[in-house]
């Protein structure tokens, strides 16, 4: 038995050298404006709910819960299918789809047929596609880029979705605020059609995939996938923090616009603008997580990610209408930083240390339970804040969170300074 000598390092290019890599500004572009119109969209539709539909919190909860659903629903065999078929092509069918549910909403407002059930119906669709798109995605990038690329790419790729973040809910409460919510879903499915626009101008042409054994089904591509993720331990505890801090983080954002909009009583642009502010912190992480994991190693960053990412929530609560907006903005920024720290290690750490045929399979399984607790906080949020208050179930969750960095105590993480390049291999 022997280990790999080699760490998981951030020994990049020179900042800026993917900037020169047209097939990578094509794939940055496009996730950038997707990016952008799906952040409108998380402030924009639970708006359309409260504002046009008169929805309850625990009905806007449920929204939020089914853009998640699907990664227990179907997460797991889409990472096979994904191993099994063109990345790039699946991104665009993805994109496509995205932009034909989002364009329904505002159709069926005007028709004068928009409900809450059609709501669900358009979140459960996009985040179906979204479950084929990121899992594609994590595997396609490093077709397009060599193995000492991928952490300055996912830094890039960070930067501009957490940059989204903050642009996209502002822009959210702008539209509302001047032309309703409804408009600004019109936005987002714009946005998806750009994506693919952008990814069919990608010359990189794909290796073929392999063909999977015909003597092997797909409920064995699925347990080898699971079997690599729980016997390892790197990613076996990577994934129970994701999934537990995934608990906390959606759980309060499943139920903060209705807090900012019922119970602080702030105008839509306002809530934008906040919801935008807290994001900036991500920005901030992803732009420094390869200095971090350079300066400090890359499993010390981890655990930097997962401080900053735990307590600072315990302040979103302290929320209150004037000065009393700085708490929320504060807490939101450092946990955003944390957040984006952890996600850029923890993104090109999986990509170099997976065998790349496995890559899908395994990316799904860490998501099976990353996302798949998000729909479940989701509704556990609306269940307190429709029994008690909002207020109340925004502070279980953020309690929640504030103490989900323990779980990286657990196993080797604590004890290394990098990660490694490649499991133990016998």
């Amino acid at each position: 038995m022997t280990t790999a000598t080699r760490n998981q390092s951030f020994d990049v290019q020179p900042t800026g050298g993917l900037l020169r890599h047209r097939d990578f500004r094509l794939l940055w572009a496009g996730q950038t404006v997707s990016s952008v119109g799906s952040n409108v969209t998380t402030v924009a539709l639970p708006l359309v709910a409260v504002a046009v539909l008169d929805a309850s919190t625990f009905q806007v909860a449920v929204l939020t819960a089914a853009a998640w659903l699907p990664w227990l629903l179907i997460g797991l065999p889409a990472g096979a299918w994904v191993d099994r078929l063109p990345r790039r092509s699946v991104m665009v069918v993805c994109d496509l789809f995205c932009a034909s549910a989002f364009l329904s909403v505002p159709l069926a407002a005007v028709l004068g047929w928009l409900t809450v059930a059609h709501l669900l119906v358009v979140a459960l669709s996009a985040g179906t596609a979204r479950v084929f798109f990121e899992t594609a995605d994590q595997v396609y990038l490093p077709v397009l880029l060599r193995p000492e690329q991928l952490p300055e790419g996912n830094a890039k790729l960070q930067a501009t979705q957490t940059v989204s973040h903050v642009v996209g809910p502002g822009l959210a409460g702008l539209i509302a605020q001047l032309t309703g919510a409804v408009a600004a879903l019109l936005l987002d499915a714009l946005t998806f059609l750009a994506s693919a626009a952008l990814l069919l101008r990608i010359r990189t042409r794909e290796p073929r995939v392999r063909r999977p054994d015909r003597s092997r089904s797909l409920r064995q591509d699925i347990a080898e996938g699971l079997r690599f993720v729980v016997r390892d331990p790197y990613l076996r505890v990577l994934t129970a923090f994701g999934a537990a801090s995934n608990f906390g983080l959606s759980g309060y954002q499943a139920v903060l616009v209705v807090f900012l909009v019922r119970e602080l009583r702030l105008e839509p642009g306002l809530v934008g603008a906040l919801v935008g502010v807290m994001s900036v912190g991500g920005i901030i992480g992803a732009l420094v997580a390869a200095r971090v994991g350079r300066r400090w190693g890359t499993a010390r960053a981890l655990l930097i990610g997962g401080v900053l990412a735990g307590p600072p929530a315990l302040v979103i609560p302290l929320a209150a209408p004037g000065v009393g907006l700085a708490w929320p903005a504060l807490g939101g920024l450092l946990v955003g930083l944390g957040v984006a720290v952890g996600n850029v290690v923890k993104g090109a750490f999986r990509q170099t240390y997976t065998p790349h045929h496995m890559l899908g399979r395994v990316t799904v399984s860490m998501q099976l339970l990353n996302y798949g607790t998000i729909p479940v906080a989701a509704v556990l949020a609306g269940v307190i804040g429709a029994h008690y208050d909002v207020g109340t179930a925004v502070f279980v969750m953020t309690a929640w969170q504030a103490f989900t960095p323990l779980i990286l105590l657990i196993g080797p993480i604590r004890r290394r300074r990098d990660l490694p390049a490649a499991p133990v291999a016998s």
